[in-house]
């Protein structure tokens, strides 16, 4: 399909976790809105179409800049949503046809960014196998923990088991392995760093740090708790779009603050130094 185009690819960001809750669509919005305004053209695919947060993210974003003076920037958007078929292998034909279909639709742009669903399926493991790069949203606790690994202590030694959706991660890596592709670039951001419990925030570092060696992945700080990200949904905003005229919101230091954990998270996933080559 879209692979036989050599002349041109799109870097492909899958945002994924097996977690409800984590801020996947949230960063998958900031994500998005940073490629616009840096000029790119960017295509966004919802696998979690039934669910659809990011879809009516982007439904109160058109409709937000329809009634408003503000030129905020848009995506090409699809929504896949899983087959209904009857019978196994029908189902997961019609998935594969269904993401293939719209991803040749979004082919000619320069990204295309998966938003997938909180649970394990055909059509999420289809979507990670096209990742360039994986982004892993991961809330700060030990609950969370276990999306990545169950930790235990047996005998004062530290036993750590790899979770279903990290064995899933290196399945994916194999197949690319065994394709000859590039092999996924795995990114572990830390949502809601506390700025109290300083000893579960040092204790989650130890334990990630850990991790990171074990399933060859990179850490990233993400986003704090912050009300901001709420409210900007129902306009379908990001933090990136507050300089623009005509979106109401007055930026406070709360927004200076949530913005610039924003642009770290940017900086520190690296898209900057991998962006397609633009026609001049």
């Amino acid at each position: 399909m879209t692979e036989q185009n050599a002349q041109h690819r799109p870097k492909i960001v899958v945002i994924g976790n097996e977690k409800g809750g984590s801020g996947k669509s949230t960063t998958t919005m900031h994500l998005v809105v940073s490629l616009l305004k840096e000029g790119y053209s960017v295509g966004t695919i919802d696998l979690d179409a039934r669910q659809g947060t990011l879809s009516r993210y982007l439904e109160n974003r058109s409709n937000f800049a329809e009634k408003s003076d503000s030129l905020i920037p848009m995506p090409e958007h699809r929504r896949v949503y899983r087959s209904q078929a009857k019978t196994t292998e029908e189902s997961e034909t019609e998935d594969r046809e269904n993401l293939e279909k719209a991803m040749t639709e979004l082919w000619k742009l320069d990204f295309i960014v998966f938003d997938t669903p909180g649970s394990d399926n055909y059509l999420s493991r289809l979507g990670h196998s096209y990742a360039d790069i994986l982004v892993t949203p991961l809330n700060d606790s030990f609950l969370d923990m276990d999306m990545l690994a169950k930790v235990e202590v047996q005998n004062d030694e530290l036993k750590l088991t790899p979770s279903t959706y990290s064995q899933m991660v290196w399945e994916q890596r194999q197949q690319r392995a065994v394709q000859r592709k590039k092999p996924i670039d795995w990114v572990v951001m830390r949502n809601r760093l506390s700025h109290i419990d300083a000893k579960n925030k040092r204790d989650m570092g130890v334990l990630l740090e850990h991790l990171a060696k074990r399933l060859q992945f990179r850490l990233a700080s993400g986003f704090g708790e912050r009300v901001i990200f709420r409210e900007l949904f129902p306009k379908g905003l990001t933090l990136l779009d507050l300089d623009e005229k005509g979106t109401g919101v007055t930026m406070s230091m709360s927004h200076v603050a949530a913005r610039q954990e924003v642009r770290s998270l940017l900086s520190a996933i690296g898209l900057d130094k991998e962006l397609p080559q633009r026609d001049a």
